[in-house]
């Protein structure tokens, strides 16, 4: 393990764990002031905000030099541009309409990034207490267990995990995929919070996650701890998991989930 990737994680964790205490201790007022986005369901509170400067302003002062990609603030270049420069990907509050309803399914994410791959992550659940972590080739782990992802299974036995859109025609669309995918699986899951479902998968509590439309805040760190889990995280055709799609299942489901959610119109959604 490199004793660099470590001191990342490190970071990672003591920043999230700040981060986290903030979000949980202050929910009661920062729901008071609420914005929207992109939508009028896609909301922001002030502890998203809040959050997001504590861990950039913590990220700043102890590595000065590397870059940042915010989900509220956006790019804040790093003073050093070579090859190696680490970029750091932050979601405040994954989740956060279950936040603002005080739904206990939400999570502060943090992602070390290096020449384009994920190389260390974090995701904390600020209620439960939960915190998965991994480093590239060194395994995920929540509080320390190895999580070892989800058993073998075929797709009429699995319990598939999903999100949707902010907006409402794109809903709809995404709603007839889940529709004609129910009768073909366990059952369907929609928690909230993406970050949180990889983690699921990473440790078994649902066998696949798949959403379309996601930012890179809300997979990296997640997406790292399920490919560490020894799941499958990719996208469309091969392609790396992205705005196109995030699907994270074990090896022996993906293909047949993968083809499954092509030929119900995941690629129109």
């Amino acid at each position: 393990m490199s004793a660099d990737l470590q001191q990342l994680l490190e970071l990672a964790i003591d920043l999230t764990g700040q981060a986290g205490t903030l979000v949980r201790d202050t929910r009661e007022r920062a729901i008071t002031e609420v914005d929207t986005k992109s939508s009028s369901t896609d909301v922001v509170t002030a502890a998203d905000k809040a959050a997001e400067r504590l861990v950039v302003d913590g990220l700043l002062a102890a590595r000065p030099g590397d870059a940042i990609l915010g989900e509220e603030s956006g790019d804040h270049p790093g003073a050093d541009v070579d090859a190696g420069t680490v970029r750091w990907i932050l979601d405040p509050i994954d989740g956060t309409v279950n936040y603002l309803y005080g739904i206990p399914q939400y999570a502060v994410s943090l992602a070390a990034e290096v020449n384009g791959e994920v190389v260390a992550g974090v995701v904390r659940n600020p209620v439960s207490g939960e915190v998965y972590t991994a480093i590239r080739g060194a395994g995920a782990y929540r509080d320390g267990i190895r999580l070892t992802g989800p058993r073998r299974t075929e797709l009429a036995q699995a319990l598939v995990a999903t999100g949707f859109a902010y907006d409402r025609q794109r809903r709809a669309r995404q709603a007839q995929v889940v529709a004609g995918l129910l009768p073909l699986a366990r059952d369907i899951r929609r928690f909230g919070a993406a970050a949180l479902d990889l983690c699921a998968v990473a440790e078994g509590r649902v066998d696949a996650y798949y959403e379309r439309g996601i930012q890179p805040w809300d997979h990296a760190a997640g997406g790292l701890i399920a490919a560490e889990a020894g799941v499958r995280v990719a996208g469309l055709h091969g392609a790396p998991a992205g705005r196109e799609l995030v699907l994270a299942a074990a090896p022996e489901l993906f293909g047949t989930l993968h083809d499954t959610l092509i030929e119900l119109g995941i690629e129109q959604v």
